[in-house]
C-alpha cells in the first residue's frame, strides 16, 4: 500500500511526518534543512524510497481562518513539491501543531536541545495525525449515508 507524508513547512525547516502503510497512525520521520537541503529533491527521493501516494502540507491558517504569510509561503512550497514530483499536494489545517509537539515533548521529558531537533518533525505528525483522522472520519460518515 502507498504511502501518506506530512510536511510541516517552517522559514528554516520542513519537518516530515510518515504515515503507516494503512493510512493510521503518523509518526515523526525527519526534518529537512532549508539551508543544506533543496526540498523537493529530499521530498521527491522520499517519494521514490517510500512509495509516496500522497503528500499533506500543512497549512498555519490564522485564528480567524485567514491565510497570512507563513500559509502563502506553505502553498508556494506544496506548489514547488507539486511541480518537481508526480504526487497529489493537499494542504491540511495546521493550527496548534508546534504547541501540541512542544507538549508532548516536554511531557515526555526530551531536554531542551533535543526539543529542537525534534519538535518540526513532530509538529508535521501532529498536522498528518489530524489529515488522516479527520479522512477517515470522512470516509466514515459517507459510508452511513448508504442506503
Amino acid at each position: 500500500m502507498a504511502r501518506i507524508i506530512g510536511l510541516d513547512p517552517g522559514e528554516r525547516r520542513v519537518g516530515v511526518a510518515v504515515a503507516d502503510p494503512t493510512g493510521t497512525i503518523a509518526s515523526p520521520d525527519r526534518f529537512i534543512d532549508r539551508t543544506k537541503e533543496n526540498v523537493v529533491e529530499a521530498v521527491a527521493r522520499m517519494c521514490d524510497e517510500l512509495g509516496v501516494s500522497l503528500i499533506v502540507v500543512g497549512l498555519p491558517i490564522s485564528l480567524d481562518g485567514s491565510e497570512g504569510p507563513a500559509a502563502r509561503a506553505a502553498r508556494r512550497l506544496g506548489a514547488d513539491v507539486a511541480a518537481g514530483v508526480d504526487v497529489e499536494v493537499v494542504y491540511h489545517d495546521e493550527r496548534f501543531t508546534t504547541v501540541t509537539a512542544d507538549q508532548a515533548l516536554i511531557s515526555g521529558g526530551v531536554r531542551r536541545r533535543k526539543r529542537k531537533d525534534k519538535r518540526d518533525q513532530v509538529a508535521a505528525a501532529v498536522m498528518l495525525q489530524a489529515y488522516l483522522d479527520a479522512r477517515r472520519h470522512d470516509a466514515g460518515s459517507a459510508a452511513d449515508e448508504l442506503p
